[in-house]
């Protein structure tokens, strides 16, 4: 039997002296990933992305910045189900220069693009980094700033 599992989360960045750098979590099986989690109830996908980032970053001071919403999908075995996840990333600005390591994961660190992009393990996500790089570029000199 397949289930269909819908997850959302957040490329969180910070500005450290003028450079960007994203915040990667590594999960229990050992994959570097973005902060993300399922839909709780009746949440929209902003707000569950909001709460994951919260939750598994220990971030509260951030924004999610309007415009950008990617999503990719995997399959994967548990209690004997085929999952089938899709999973919604939004980009934030993180306010705050440290985040906190939730229970849920063994590590985390902040990483500038190429280091990311290096590190994240799945394609899927290191594809959206690319597009969330990009749109942050974009936005930069358009607005002159991110918000």
């Amino acid at each position: 039997m397949t289930v269909e599992a819908t997850s959302a989360g957040a490329i969180l960045f910070r500005d450290t002296r003028g450079c960007r750098e994203y915040l990667l979590l590594k999960s229990r099986p050992g994959d570097w990933e973005f902060p993300k989690g399922g839909v709780e109830g009746d949440e929209e996908l902003q707000q569950t992305a909001i709460r994951e980032v919260t939750e598994e970053a220990g971030i509260e001071e951030f924004r999610l910045i309007n415009g950008f919403r990617e999503d990719y999908d995997y399959v994967f075995q548990a209690s004997g189900d085929t999952i089938h996840k899709t999973v919604h990333l939004f980009i934030a600005h993180s306010f705050e220069a440290s985040a906190e390591l939730s229970t849920e994961h063994r590590d985390l660190q902040w990483r500038d693009y190429e280091q990311a992009l290096n590190t994240i393990t799945q394609d899927g996500p290191r594809e959206i980094l690319k597009q969330a790089d990009e749109f942050l570029d974009e936005r930069l000199e358009e607005e002159g700033d991110y918000i």
